[in-house]
């Protein structure tokens, strides 16, 4: 997930087994870096294992920054990375995951010099990664 998402409903979000902590006006229909956007975590005060959603900006926030501000973005990491840059190899260590539930995300496609942009979702419907997804127009069409 690159560029934008767009989250589902809270009522969808919740079948996933969490507990809301927000009022679901807190994110904008399309999320892009930086902005506020729901995702779901470890509930931090939960004794054993307990998924909470909750509200937050999209992307790290390195523990050297000096201000949340940054010149670089940190909302796309690659996988072969994340044990080696200064931004992410702590959290990577620590364990400090987090699912963003997304019913479509977008991507910049520069195959004709200009953007066009592909909107992707779950071919069978569902939220999340994990099964094959589809190309969408940009009017939502399969």
């Amino acid at each position: 997930m690159c560029n934008r998402y767009i989250p589902p409903d809270v009522g969808e979000i919740e079948l996933l087994g969490t507990s809301s902590r927000h009022q679901p006006d807190l994110w904008p229909r399309e999320v892009f870096p930086r902005a506020l956007g729901p995702f779901i975590r470890r509930r931090r005060d939960a004794v054993g294992y307990e998924r909470v959603l909750v509200v937050g900006q999209w992307g790290l926030i390195p523990w050297f920054a000096k201000e949340p501000k940054l010149k670089y973005p940190t909302n796309n990491a690659r996988s072969e990375e994340l044990e080696a840059k200064a931004s992410y190899k702590d959290p990577w260590k620590r364990g400090q995951r987090c699912i963003i539930p997304a019913a479509t995300f977008d991507e910049p496609n520069w195959e004709t010099g200009k953007n066009v942009w592909w909107r992707f979702r779950r071919a069978d419907g569902a939220l999340g990664p994990g099964r094959p997804v589809e190309h969408l127009d940009r009017q939502g069409h399969g």
